[in-house]
């Protein structure tokens, strides 16, 4: 009889190692790290396995870059071997073991799940509030501020130490958590995807099921709530700013009650219900004036040799089927006459 596998011995398997290789090469095949590491492929995952079983590994330097669309962010990517342990980790322990934690709400970093299911639930939510309470009801819409910049590492090492039994899969968990100083987890990486999903479970949880709150979604660091009154939403708000204190969080200036006929703006759109109960989505306006001004720009490199065509329609064809998600046919027009308008300069 075959023993079953310690969560330690997942992440050194061999074959668990290989395919997280495999996994991190994918679109790194050009790196100058990925490079290295093929040359010598399986001595090189020998040596990984080696320095995590004599727990000789440590987490190198990582290279920052900076990064303006859709908003200025500092990306701090990790070498080509921490990406390696990183999906062995991931793959094989921590997201089969943490994604039964998370609710079905929680939007973000998950298979099966990102904006498009967000935007679907909140429209059915929406929907259902609408047949539930009427057009009175009231929307909480939060955001943690620089919620990524902010995550405690004590705080996340007890949250991770409660679900990680394996005392050798926590010491490598400690290991990326600490591989920067300060507050803040490195953004771009897959770890700090995962952790931050983990951060703020204990807040979906929390307002389900201790606040009773039925029509709650969360994207990351962006999440909202449809009640019934609005009394019952300030009550709400306020002991949710209690929760996030205990993360050493703040929510920031954004956080506010709105009236549910005024919509919602998230995960990139304006949804709002009409009087006779129809949900409608568009895009918001802010991203439309992104998506001009980023066109405007390509259209100019396309002008001066520095972008194909096609690549640029490769871009705006993305985009329209982006926007298709929504109730946008006219944006999509009169994208399209301006686009054109553009090229006929």
């Amino acid at each position: 009889m075959i023993e079953d596998k310690s969560d330690f011995e997942k992440v050194v398997d061999f074959g668990n190692l290989y395919q997280a290789y495999l996994k991190s090469k994918s679109g790194k095949g050009f790196s100058k790290s990925s490079q290295k590491f093929q040359v010598a492929t399986l001595d090189g995952i020998h040596q990984i396995k080696r320095r995590l079983e004599t727990k000789t590994y440590q987490v190198s330097k990582y290279n920052e870059f900076t990064i303006y669309e859709p908003k200025e962010r500092v990306i701090k990517a990790c070498s080509f071997v921490d990406k390696i342990v990183q999906h062995s980790l991931c793959d094989n322990v921590l997201i089969p073991k943490l994604s039964k934690e998370f609710i079905q709400t929680n939007y973000a970093g998950q298979i099966d799940k990102g904006t498009l299911y967000g935007l679907d639930c909140l429209k059915s939510q929406m929907y259902l509030a609408y047949q539930k309470y009427g057009y009175d009801c009231w929307i909480v819409k939060a955001d943690i501020s620089k919620f990524f910049y902010n995550i405690d590492h004590n705080i996340l090492k007890d949250i991770v130490g409660y679900f990680i039994e394996d005392k050798d899969v926590y010491w490598l968990c400690e290991k990326f958590i600490d591989s920067t100083e300060g507050l803040g987890l490195p953004l771009g990486n897959q770890i700090s995807q995962v952790y931050a999903l983990l951060y703020l479970s204990g807040l979906d949880h929390f307002i389900t099921g201790e606040l009773g709150v039925k029509y709650y979604g969360r994207y990351m660091d962006d999440f909202y709530l449809i009640v019934q009154c609005k009394e019952y939403a300030k009550w709400c708000l306020s002991a949710i700013y209690e929760f996030v204190y205990t993360l050493g969080l703040e929510l920031n200036d954004k956080t506010q009650i709105i009236p549910f006929k005024n919509g919602i703006k998230f995960c990139g759109f304006h949804t709002y219900v009409t009087l006779d109960g129809k949900v409608i989505r568009k895009l918001k306006n802010e991203n439309k004036r992104v998506a001009k001004k980023k066109f405007k720009k390509m259209v100019g490199l396309v002008r001066c040799g520095k972008l194909s065509k096609d690549k640029f329609y490769e871009s705006y064809n993305a985009w329209k089927n982006h926007i298709s998600h929504g109730n946008c046919v006219k944006l999509g027009y009169e994208m399209d006459r301006y686009v054109e308008e553009l090229f006929g300069k």
